[in-house]
Order: C-alpha cells, then sequence, then structure tokens
C-alpha cells in the first residue's frame, strides 16, 4: 500500500484541507468499524502512541488504533486559519512541528509568497517534507491544495512546488488548484493567477483546476434543490455539507459548502488508492493515461450526482443518468462544456455497486455524442471501488483533458493584459528582491504558448487524419 501527503498552503488551501480531513475521517469511521489501523487509513493517516516522553511517539504498523496523525503539511502566512484547525475538533489530527506561520500574510501579492516566504521559509518548509516523506513506507504522490488569486496560495504554494520537484523528482504532484472568478475582489488576482500558472505548466505532473464561480453555482444549485421542494424536502443530519452532528450546532462558515466540493472531489479521487474494488485505478495511472503530452496536464473534473455533496434526502439518481450528467457543463467545476469541445482522454472513476458492463455499456451510449482525438479515439480509463460515499449507493468522478480547459485560461489572460497595459500595481511586485518586470513576460508566453498548443488540437476536430504528425510541444 503506497502513502499520500497533503500539503495545504494559503487561507483557501488550508480551509479546503480542513474539509478534507473531516470528511475522510468520517468516511473511514463508516467502513473501519472496529477502530483497526489497517491499510487503507495507512493511505493518509499514521498510527502513533502518544504515550511515550520524547514527545514525538512511536509509529505503530497495524493494531489498534491509538492516535491518527495526518501526513500532511500546513502552510500559511497568517495564522488565523491554522491556528482554529489547532484548536478546533482535528486539532489531534494535526501536530504543530507539521506546520509553517507567519502573522503578516502576503498581500495578495505573487511576488511576496514566492520570492519573499519562498526564500524566507526554503529550509524550514523542506525540513516538515523530509520528515513527513521519513514517515512513509512508500510516498506515491503529494496533493498541493491552493488558491491561484492570492498572494501566498499561488506564490509559496507555486513556491513548494518547485522544490517538491526538485526533491522529490519520483513522487507524483497533484495539484488542486482553485481559480478566483471575474467579479474576485482581489484586483490583483489575474497578475498572481497568470504567475502561478508558468509554475504549475512546468512543475506539476497533473493539475486539476477549479473554479470558484462554479463552485458558487453549483452550491446555489444544491441550495435551491433543497430549498424548493422540487427534489427534496430535508437535507440529513449526518450530511457531507454539515459533516457531524457536532458541527450543525455551530454556524456553518460561508465557505464551508463550497470547500465540501473540493474535498469530496480528493475523496473520490483517492478511492481506490484507500479502498478494494473490482477495478482499482492508481493515481500514477492517471498521469500515464490522460496526460498525452507534458504540458498539457489541466484535467476538467466534475461530480454526480450532485446531492453527493449536500445528501440531499431524495431518492437515488438513476445508474445511466449519473453518467450522463458527468459530462453536461452543469455538473463541470470549471465554467466548461466537454462535450462541445475536443477529449484528449477521459477517466471515469465510479464508487459503490455498478458493475463493469453497466460501466462498459454507458461508455459505448455516450460515445457518439463525445469528440475524441484522430489518435485516441478509444482514451477511456476506467476505474471501480467497491465502498460509496456515506450514504449513498454510487457516485461518479469524472476526468477529463479536453481543450475546453483553454476558455478559462484565455479569460484569464484577457484580465492580466487589461491590468498590464496600464502597468497597474506593477510596481508592489517588482520592489520585492528577486522580482524583475521579466517574470510577467515569461508567465504570459508561457500561458500564450499553452494556449495555443489547445488551440493546435482544436483544430483537428472532425478531421480524420491517418498519419497524425507530432505537435510542436515546448518542453
Amino acid at each position: 500500500m503506497t502513502q499520500s501527503v497533503v500539503v495545504q498552503v494559503g487561507q483557501c488551501g488550508n480551509q479546503i484541507g480542513c474539509r478534507f480531513w473531516n470528511l475522510v475521517l468520517r468516511e473511514h469511521a463508516n467502513v473501519n468499524k472496529k477502530g483497526i489501523y489497517d491499510e487503507a487509513l495507512s493511505n493518509f493517516f499514521r498510527n502513533v502512541d502518544t504515550r511515550y516522553s520524547d514527545g514525538h511517539g512511536i509509529n505503530l504498523p497495524k493494531g489498534l488504533i491509538r492516535t491518527l496523525k495526518a501526513r500532511a503539511v500546513l502552510i500559511d502566512m497568517e495564522e488565523g486559519v491554522v491556528n482554529e484547525l489547532l484548536q478546533g475538533p482535528l486539532r489531534d489530527v494535526f501536530d504543530s512541528k507539521q506546520l509553517i506561520s507567519d502573522v503578516s500574510g502576503s498581500g495578495n501579492n505573487w511576488a511576496v509568497g514566492y520570492k519573499q516566504y519562498g526564500h524566507q521559509y526554503r529550509d524550514q518548509i523542506l525540513n516538515i517534507l523530509r520528515k513527513t516523506a521519513e514517515h512513509c513506507d512508500s510516498l506515491q504522490c503529494f496533493f498541493l491544495i491552493n488558491s491561484m488569486g492570492g498572494g501566498t496560495g499561488s506564490g509559496l504554494g507555486t513556491y513548494v512546488l518547485s522544490l517538491l520537484e526538485d526533491e522529490f523528482p519520483e513522487v507524483y504532484r497533484f495539484v488542486t488548484a482553485v481559480y478566483p472568478s471575474t467579479e474576485d475582489d482581489v484586483i490583483t488576482s489575474p497578475y498572481n493567477s497568470v504567475l502561478a500558472m508558468k509554475e504549475l505548466t512546468e512543475h506539476a505532473d497533473c493539475v486539476l483546476p477549479i473554479e470558484n464561480q462554479s463552485l458558487v453555482d453549483i452550491v446555489n444549485k444544491i441550495n435551491q434543490m433543497a430549498g424548493t421542494g422540487k427534489m427534496a424536502s430535508t437535507i440529513k443530519l449526518q450530511s457531507t455539507l454539515i459533516s457531524s452532528q457536532t458541527e450543525i450546532k455551530r454556524q456553518e462558515k460561508p465557505f464551508d459548502a463550497m470547500n465540501n466540493i473540493v474535498a469530496n472531489l480528493l475523496l473520490n479521487l483517492t478511492s481506490s488508492s484507500r479502498f478494494e474494488g473490482s477495478l482499482n485505478m492508481d493515481l500514477n495511472e492517471i498521469t500515464m493515461n490522460l496526460v498525452p503530452f507534458p504540458r498539457l496536464h489541466y484535467l476538467v473534473s466534475s461530480l454526480t450526482p450532485l446531492y453527493t455533496l449536500a445528501d440531499v434526502n431524495i431518492p437515488t439518481r438513476r445508474l445511466d443518468q449519473m453518467f450522463t450528467d458527468a459530462f453536461s457543463k452543469d455538473h463541470q467545476l470549471m465554467h466548461a462544456d466537454p462535450k462541445r469541445n475536443l477529449y484528449l482522454a477521459c477517466a471515469l472513476m465510479v464508487r459503490g455497486n455498478v458493475l463493469i458492463s453497466d460501466l462498459r455499456r454507458n461508455i459505448e451510449r455516450l460515445k457518439p455524442s463525445l469528440q475524441f482525438v484522430s489518435w485516441n479515439r478509444e482514451g477511456w480509463k476506467t476505474s471501480l471501488c467497491s465502498i460509496p460515499p456515506v450514504g449513498h449507493t454510487h457516485s461518479l468522478l469524472a476526468l477529463a483533458n479536453n481543450t475546453c480547459v483553454k476558455s478559462t485560461f484565455t479569460d484569464l489572460k484577457d484580465r492580466f493584459v487589461k491590468l498590464y497595459k496600464k502597468k497597474a500595481h506593477i510596481h508592489h511586485y517588482l520592489h520585492i528582491d528577486g522580482m524583475e518586470q521579466s517574470c510577467f513576460t515569461e508567465a504570459t508566453d508561457s500561458l500564450t504558448s499553452l494556449i495555443e498548443e489547445y488551440n493546435q488540437l482544436d483544430a483537428t476536430k472532425g478531421q480524420i487524419i491517418n498519419n497524425v504528425p507530432r505537435l510542436s510541444i515546448a518542453m
């Protein structure tokens, strides 16, 4: 059994991380009734006997659960969210030695996060990463969670990503990155996002981009379903949006519902690594099968049924409808319509009591409505995990390497150019040591090149080409 480490950076990254650890504990508690430390738990947790006086405790490879410690690194340049984690219901899951924090924040400035705090905390970050890795028998993946619009998440988050590549080149680097909406209240978010994207393109193995506005729209849709009574009359107490009865007593925070969507994405993504199934998919199979070119590693994700995210008490969604929904634009975690664009490859990660024959039948049913590149018409990767989400019979996570991501990247570039033409707020970046104006031009060149690579692929849509020349992919 392999292990994974979650690196959560910035306010958004740590808030999503908080929801993830809450939900993954809930999921394992629902399956592991005897309180035994098993291989499934070892993927994200250590079992520690803390009764020893040295303060570190001893790792217990098997037996009864003593104290579970998350395989996590928490980084934020403001103390608020991290301190809240250490004082909240999850405080025993984390260790103060796993976190790095400051008090002043990054001021919504990528350069402060990357150039200033990155160099200032480099050795401390590396030390914690190494110690966390030493507790793993077979470290397979780092999951980096960050936002793109702020300073710490975008700047320090991508700095950590480059450290991971240098220090652990053989370990996969999956990034869950939350992109700002067009109405974002951080005026410099286009700068931060484009500067961060250059690092994601160069140093990540796989990126799951998630648009903030898409999360807002999905939560509003869920609330409407629950509120109108058309599809639901009640929300269960043991729900994913309100993940335990103890938490019902406190007022839910504004972003909890949105963060739970991202947390559920990570739960489903790692389900095959944690639980048994008739057709499991390892994380390395995702990159191997879904990323045909090293720079084109941005995967559009969709979750279905949507009520899995809220546990709305309605009849179970028909299985075939669940597959149909996964390819509709309303279920995408980005503002994109993959059915109108070109697929390079697609993965379907199913959980619950679903037969392989049902999976294959639905793929054959959907194929005629989906456009795949001519050299990968059968570009499907599938998995079946026997353990469904808590309270449900089945669910589906679809990951698509699809040219529809370029619309988000193009919008982001346009917003960047509007600011950069006026040289607005540039001085805030250039006064940071090591930050030069060439950083902006290199970042826009990288993004322009990425968009053009997707355009080249889109130009082949609908064509039947026998001998496809290799694309000119910048390495």
